[in-house]
């Protein structure tokens, strides 16, 4: 599999390719077609599975590779729902020993997923426009 630019401009899986035309594939639909050899052009450097991952929202794809595990996602949904949040209120509210939270909040600063607020002259997080938007898509079952 490799990564091609259509006719039209937009980037392809390549899937097959016989003499005279090539099936790809569209990351972003998931719909294949045919295009004659000659109208695509190899993409050198980009992986196909970068390609294909690049189908997915930026948003979601964003939270998809920065949250390891359930308990992270609901510390992330948490953010969300909760607004900005006070780090004494984080300590307190969750299961969450005192370095595995700070591991997840550096993760998510990382990832630009939270941001560092101060909240009543304390340090907090908030979610990021990133973060609320990628959760609104995932329960949306986008």
């Amino acid at each position: 599999m490799r990564t091609v630019r259509g006719p039209d401009g937009r980037t392809y899986l390549l899937i097959k390719q016989s003499s005279d035309s090539s099936r790809v594939r569209d990351p972003e639909t998931g719909d294949e077609q045919y295009f004659p050899n000659d109208e695509l052009d190899a993409i050198s450097g980009e992986s196909p599975l970068e390609t294909a991952a690049h189908g997915i929202d930026a948003p979601v794809r964003t939270i998809l590779t920065a949250v390891p595990n359930e308990r992270a996602l609901g510390l992330l949904v948490e953010l969300v729902d909760r607004g900005e949040v006070p780090i004494l209120d984080l300590l307190d509210s969750y299961d969450l020993c005192e370095s595995d939270l700070h591991g997840l909040l550096v993760e998510f600063k990382l990832a630009g997923l939270i941001e560092e607020v101060e909240l009543y002259g304390e340090r907090g997080y908030a979610a990021t426009a990133v973060a609320k938007e990628g959760i609104e898509r995932l329960r949306a079952g986008e």
